[in-house]
């Protein structure tokens, strides 16, 4: 009897870029789950397209990103002069003859029995080049609310959105209603296990165990005012314990860490333990950022939004207030008085408790690895 050969297994290809820290982790995150849900079945890649096959300077906007979202202004400016159709329209054609070349390589170099894109720049340059005759393609938007209008190409196959209002601004872009489904923000496994009591987390985290802790987060890079938070919550007379997260920041991490604070301040640089410090945390003061919100909401931890992207962010702030997770406290002076306020009044902290348990969705990454299961008939 001839041995039969070993049938080849599915791969899967995700396009991604690290411009922010939200589209690796996303990509990341539902790879995870795919694996853990197909178990063997699949074969998965993630490619930055940017690094590795924008035309020069494209090639560099990774590296450009930590620099060109410190004006802020200029960034909200240039979302909304591109934000709509007619304007994406504009951009895709005029950029293909530059991007023809590197968008036709990319999608022979990684040849893919389906495609995941996880960035809104991938979308279209990469369909064009694909033609007819291309396996099935996905789109996992990672803003939670004021998506771009380059996330939505007609072309694709599915398209997930994190939100019911990203979902009508889909359809306000005229996608067809059937290829958008609401999942949520795909967000590690780790951030969707079972809470645990915070005081046993504490104690192995070799936090005080005894008051109140602030979890101060500035993103992956330590972007926003967050010293000059840290040093007015401590000055505030508030008998708390800080935690702040300075992320790859070290200039940062350096200057807070010769400081003297009234209060018992934690200070880390890039950590992996996020997961724990947010189920340990009471409070977390954060940047807008996607995923750091949606990782809090499956914490059940209460938000205080202290800065944002214009344009990108704006409606994470508004998916937050109006949720009830959450107050955007764009002062050092109202993240205080919302501290304060939550710490006086335990009724209204646990009402916003509820509010992040409604909101988050831990379930999100698993729900769009069983899309690509049922795409791919697994």
């Amino acid at each position: 009897m001839t041995n039969q050969p070993t049938p080849r297994k599915p791969h899967i290809v995700f396009y991604f870029s690290d411009t922010g820290g939200g589209h690796r982790s996303a990509a990341e995150a539902i790879i995870e789950a795919v694996h853990l849900e197909y178990k063997n079945q699949v074969t998965t890649e993630m490619v930055d397209f940017f690094k590795d096959y924008a035309p020069p300077p494209f090639n560099r906007v990774g590296a450009m990103y930590p620099y060109m979202v410190r004006a802020p202004q200029l960034w909200g400016a240039s979302f909304h002069a591109t934000d709509g159709r007619a304007q994406a329209r504009i951009i895709t054609s005029t950029m293909w003859p530059i991007a023809r070349q590197p968008a036709r390589a990319l999608v022979q170099e990684h040849p893919a029995d389906l495609i995941v894109t996880v960035h809104p720049f991938a979308n279209s340059f990469a369909l064009r080049a694909l033609g007819k005759n291309r396996p099935p393609f996905i789109t996992v938007v990672t803003d939670m609310v004021t998506t771009h209008a380059l996330w939505f190409d007609k072309r694709a196959d599915l398209i997930i959105v994190p939100t019911e209002i990203a979902r009508d601004r889909a359809l306000k872009y005229n996608m067809p209603e059937e290829k958008i489904r609401v999942a949520g923000l795909p967000v590690a496994d780790k951030y969707c296990k079972p809470k645990g009591r915070k005081s046993t987390q504490r104690k192995k985290l070799g936090w005080p165990v005894d008051k109140p802790i602030v979890l101060m987060v500035g993103g992956g890079d330590g972007m926003g005012p967050l010293g000059k938070t840290a040093r007015e919550i401590d000055a505030s007379g508030l008998d708390v314990g800080l935690v702040i997260v300075c992320g790859r920041n070290q200039n940062l991490k350096a200057s807070l860490e010769a400081e003297k604070w009234d209060n018992p301040t934690l200070i880390y640089g890039f950590t992996r333990d996020m997961p724990d410090f947010m189920r340990a945390a009471d409070f977390i003061v954060t940047k807008a950022g996607p995923g750091t919100i949606a990782e809090a909401l499956n914490a059940d931890l209460p938000i205080i939004l202290y800065s944002k992207l214009p344009g990108q962010e704006d409606g994470n702030v508004t998916f937050v207030v109006e949720e009830g997770a959450g107050v955007w406290a764009p002062t050092p002076q109202e993240v205080v008085r919302t501290l304060t306020r939550w710490i006086s009044r335990p009724d209204e902290r646990k009402k916003v408790i509820e509010n992040c348990r409604r909101a988050g969705r831990p379930e999100a990454a698993r729900t769009i690895a069983h899309a690509i299961g049922e795409l791919l008939g697994l």
